[in-house]
């Protein structure tokens, strides 16, 4: 199978089947997509598939055939941090980790689709993603900051 991660050709030998999670992880070594409740529930294995978020516990390998898969590792560009990766350090939304980097593709995508989002896009765009921690509203700041978004209402995610 050959597919593309973060800008670069892979190519695996994997049953068709195996989750594209355990392929990042195992196979290539990305180690920062997380497996949280295998379920796609939580969002904490969340990647972009060609720029739209979605859960690497459930998609299985196959389906990333011919696509792009970008995970946490190739959200910056180069050196440069992007911008919700600032906004996460300038708002100091990091407790624990281990949910951000789900949550952070999540909120990539979802700025992706909605340069400015309304509080109804952040809140669908984010629902998924869990927080144990309950850092929910340091993550809404950081998003809203990166999108330069200041007009939206806080509601939990």
């Amino acid at each position: 199978m050959k597919f593309s991660v973060n800008g670069r050709p892979v190519e695996t030998t994997v049953a068709g089947q195996t989750p594209l999670l355990w392929v990042l992880r195992e196979n290539l070594g990305l180690t920062g997509t997380k497996y949280g409740c295998g379920l796609g529930l939580c969002g904490a294995c969340t990647v972009h598939l060609d720029g739209a978020a979605v859960r690497s516990c459930q998609l299985p390998a196959e389906a990333a055939v011919g696509h792009e898969i970008t995970t946490i590792e190739g959200l910056a560009s180069g050196a440069e941090l992007h911008p919700l990766q600032r906004a996460w350090v300038e708002h100091d939304v990091v407790q624990c980790g281990y949910c951000q980097s789900g949550q952070l593709m999540s909120a990539a995508a979802l700025l992706h689709q909605h340069p400015h989002p309304t509080a109804a896009e952040l809140d669908e765009g984010m629902g998924g993603n869990i927080c144990r921690c309950g850092t929910y509203e340091r993550i809404r700041a950081a998003i809203k900051s990166a999108a330069g978004a200041s007009n939206t209402t806080e509601t939990r995610p």
